[in-house]
């Protein structure tokens, strides 16, 4: 990513699911860009642990913005409340929101997947997601300030998507949420748009990943043919994020090496 100054600084970003994968190099890259950045996840040592690296990375000279971590359950509406609340406190306003937290807890035939696997992925890879933007919106919209949402979708959200059903019926609908909002927000000044990765190597996309006759399938479908890396996510996140986007609502965006494109 080019150096065009600091264009994140005076923004605050907060991030779900940030302490791994797209969502830790989101959040890299945000701070480099001078955002001061909030990551969350579930669990509390996963968010120390991010903390600590990404601290560990903080240039001597400065620069970066501030960091904080909190942990929180994106699938619990009182966990989502908290986390708005606490960013708010320690940073200020959330200028940027990146609904990145998502769960995949079934792999394998949409019709033997349970009814509590199937609620638990739209519990936090939909409301959680719908949580936070509504509590992000509307102090947004309070104190009559612009921002940006951005939801990490996924290509599966707009293709059949045999062994994850459930996933990608959350994030077909995170991408309907990404329009619908856009159009009802955007006299507020505030922008709405959907990243959809495609194979990218993360602990979620494991049971693709660690099967070679799986991996190869998607592999053969991808214009690059090659597994994406977080860090080719994250340099869009900052554009959406900035003001260099600033009359661009409503988009999905893919990234994935050509996987749509067949």
């Amino acid at each position: 990513m080019g150096d065009l100054g600091k264009r994140l600084e005076g923004k605050v970003a907060l991030i779900s699911g940030g302490t791994r994968g797209i969502g830790l190099a989101m959040a890299r890259a945000m701070l480099a860009q001078g955002a001061d950045v909030m990551i969350a996840s579930r669990k509390p040592d996963g968010v120390a642990a991010a903390v600590r690296e990404l601290e560990a990375e903080r240039p001597e000279g400065g620069g970066w913005g501030r960091l904080r971590g909190r942990p929180a359950h994106i699938g619990e509406a009182a966990a989502c409340a908290a986390l708005v609340s606490v960013t708010e406190a320690e940073l200020g306003v959330i200028d940027v929101l990146v609904n990145n937290a998502g769960t995949n807890p079934f792999f394998g035939p949409f019709l033997q997947i349970s009814e509590a696997a199937f609620d638990k992925t739209f519990e936090v890879n939909l409301k959680g997601a719908w949580r936070l933007s509504v509590a992000v919106a509307k102090k947004l919209m309070a104190e009559k300030r612009p921002g940006a949402i951005i939801n990490v979708a996924s290509v599966l959200g707009q293709r059949a998507a045999p062994l994850q059903g459930a996933y990608a019926m959350t994030k077909a609908a995170l991408i309907s949420m990404t329009q619908t909002l856009a159009i009802e927000l955007g006299t507020a000044g505030i922008r709405v748009n959907a990243i959809a990765p495609g194979l990218i190597d993360t602990k979620l996309a494991a049971a693709i990943t660690g099967s070679e006759p799986i991996q190869k399938m998607f592999l053969e479908r991808t214009g690059l043919r090659r597994i994406g890396k977080p860090d080719d996510v994250a340099p869009l996140a900052v554009f959406l994020a900035s003001d260099e986007s600033a009359y661009i609502t409503g988009a999905t965006f893919p990234v994935d090496g050509g996987y749509l494109a067949t």
